[in-house]
């Protein structure tokens, strides 16, 4: 990264080659974060996330996703003190969407209300851009979708996406395994495999987290161990090679 000559002490002035080094810094503790996915199918989508829990740590417990409403989940990459903030964002935006208009919110505009929250953070001196990128991802009456914002306020519709270390590498993974019309189930099989292949631990699910909404009860639902163990049998399928 080029010397950032002072022009690195606000995330309100641009370099002179037209860079916001504040954003650049909060992107790349995104890319510092551990791995979250999100995987859309054909009955549903899948949010995943590697975690890296302590022995003593209360094994069941997800510090990474998120439900927003009953409808929406997150998963987040980086400084995660900063997603539970937006998360409390999201959650207020919604339950405020419910009773303005009566009917639950889209999830594009949960996603494009967090994108702006992000961008104020980049517009004013005496503030610092968020350190965290979301994977918002539910299904609402326009069916399933999942979205991607980050600390520049930019956000973006995917089928398949990871955010965090490693993502590049996992990214190509999943755009050669992915297929849109696959089940719910392949679906999270490959979360784990794409988790798999950048972990520190391979070939497990003690450090993988997953929820699931979907396409017949629209309501998010985190997995159980017991159905990780299952969904894992079948990532084998999902080869590296």
């Amino acid at each position: 990264m080029m010397a950032s000559r002072g022009y690195d002490m606000t995330p309100t002035m641009y370099s002179p080659d037209g860079r916001i080094y504040q954003v650049e810094y909060a992107i790349e503790t995104v890319k510092r974060g551990t791995l979250a996915l999100g995987i859309l199918s054909k009955d549903g989508v899948i949010l995943a996330v590697e975690e890296k829990p302590r022995v003593l740590q209360t094994s069941d417990v997800t510090q990474k996703i998120f439900q927003v409403d009953y409808h929406i989940g997150v998963a987040a990459a980086g400084y995660i003190p900063d997603a539970r903030v937006q998360v409390d964002s999201a959650r207020f935006f919604s339950q405020g969407n419910k009773m303005t208009y009566d009917e639950s919110v889209e999830v594009a505009t949960v996603a494009k209300h967090l994108a702006d929250q992000s961008h104020q953070f980049t517009q004013y001196s005496g503030v610092r851009p968020n350190g965290v990128a979301l994977i918002i991802a539910g299904i609402d009456q326009k069916g399933e979708s999942i979205y991607v914002t980050d600390p520049s306020g930019t956000y973006v519709q995917y089928a398949a996406i990871a955010i965090g270390a490693g993502s590049d590498d996992v990214n190509a993974f999943l755009e050669k395994h992915y297929d849109k019309e696959m089940s719910l189930d392949d679906a999270a099989a490959l979360a784990i495999a794409a988790i798999n292949l950048k972990a520190e631990q391979k070939d497990g699910i003690n450090h993988v987290k997953m929820a699931k909404i979907t396409s017949q009860e629209k309501t998010f639902e985190k997995i159980s161990e017991s159905d990780l163990a299952e969904y894992s049998k079948n990532s084998s399928k999902f080869s590296a090679q």
